[in-house]
């Protein structure tokens, strides 16, 4: 599966499990900036830094999909394999819940 297809595969996977998926530039923020998963409002979220290269933002997905239930969800055997290739389990310990409010 090419890199973007596969990429594109996460981010409709992620769509389906209501997590909103967006790229942002963290060059300009002024303070160290990590993508990943954060809760906003009350909704999951994974802010990516688009300048990353796209095998480090597949990389970032398939880390925040990996706590998601996605198991009851078909999901291509290629992207399952991402998920389980660069999951690890964190639990909500190791989620940064920024401006829940």
């Amino acid at each position: 599966m090419k890199p973007e297809q596969l990429y594109q595969d996460l981010k409709d996977l992620a769509e389906k499990l209501d997590l909103t998926v967006s790229e942002q530039s963290f060059r300009s923020s002024g303070i160290p900036v990590k993508s990943g998963f954060c809760i906003i409002k009350g909704k999951m979220h994974c802010i990516i830094d688009k300048n990353i290269s796209l095998h480090k933002k597949t990389q970032v997905l398939a880390e925040v999909l990996f706590d998601l239930p996605h198991e009851s969800l078909y999901v291509v055997p290629a992207v399952r394999d991402t998920i389980k290739k660069y999951g690890k389990p964190k639990g909500d310990a190791g989620k940064n819940n920024l401006l829940d409010s």
